[in-house]
């Protein structure tokens, strides 16, 4: 009896098994047409992303590269003017971002045009360059984050550099540059008469960084800061 029960199940699964397939090649049949065309379309547009991909963006990086590569020298021997606007025979990073938008090469260039606008004293532009930069590296990122607090302290935005600066902080929590963009937070929200906020960054130096530079003399800044805030 067991054993009939067992074949009976089993030819019911067969049955539905069956079907099912049947159900399938029926409706491949009715819709071979519109399946052809949506196979189509993927196989050419996954052909398309590679060749456009293999042929036109990898080139065109390359080429970003090689443009940008004399203005990297002058920025390390901090001619920023020539690293900019290019010296007449090769491209400036203005020159890069502009003839290669798009490229991971010319978001790079952002930051290098945003420290160099930082060191010619154009606060503005830097801003404005380094806020457009979209960095995958983190230390990077911080890097550019703290250079715009800088051009804002330079602009007496002192409110939003303390921003940027306590962004730079947790971009990447180092005990080098975190210690260091905290103490420039505190200083300008007490500049911006944030005292508050102030003792509130000089004590995450004192808590998280204890063995930093900064944190050694970080009891006068809090000493400072209660002292204003009464």
């Amino acid at each position: 009896m067991a054993k009939q029960i067992v074949k009976n199940e089993g030819d019911e699964r067969l049955e539905q098994i069956e079907t099912t397939l049947s159900n399938a090649e029926l409706f491949i049949e009715k819709n071979q047409k519109a399946i052809i065309i949506v196979l189509s379309v993927v196989i050419v547009a996954v052909l398309a992303f590679f060749g456009v991909k293999k042929y036109y963006l990898e080139p065109r990086e390359t080429n970003a590269q090689e443009a940008m590569y004399h203005a990297e020298q002058y920025f390390e021997k901090e001619n920023f003017i020539s690293a900019l606007n290019g010296d007449g025979n090769y491209m400036g990073f203005v020159d890069v971002i502009n003839e290669f938008g798009g490229t991971k090469t010319a978001n790079l260039a952002k930051y290098y045009a945003g420290i160099c606008y930082l060191n010619t004293g154009d606060y503005n532009n830097a801003i404005n360059y380094l806020k457009e930069f979209n960095g995958k590296d983190v230390i990077v990122t911080s890097l550019a984050l703290g250079a715009m607090g800088d051009a804002n302290m330079e602009l007496d935005n002192v409110a939003e550099a303390a921003k940027c600066y306590e962004s730079a902080a947790a971009k990447t929590e180092n005990t080098f540059t975190s210690p260091m963009y905290l103490l420039r937070a505190g200083m300008a929200y007490e500049m911006a008469g944030n005292y508050a906020k102030a003792i509130e960054v000089y004590q995450q130096i004192k808590a998280d960084y204890p063995t930093s530079n900064e944190a050694f003399s970080i009891e006068k800044y809090i000493a400072r800061a209660q002292s204003e805030m009464k």
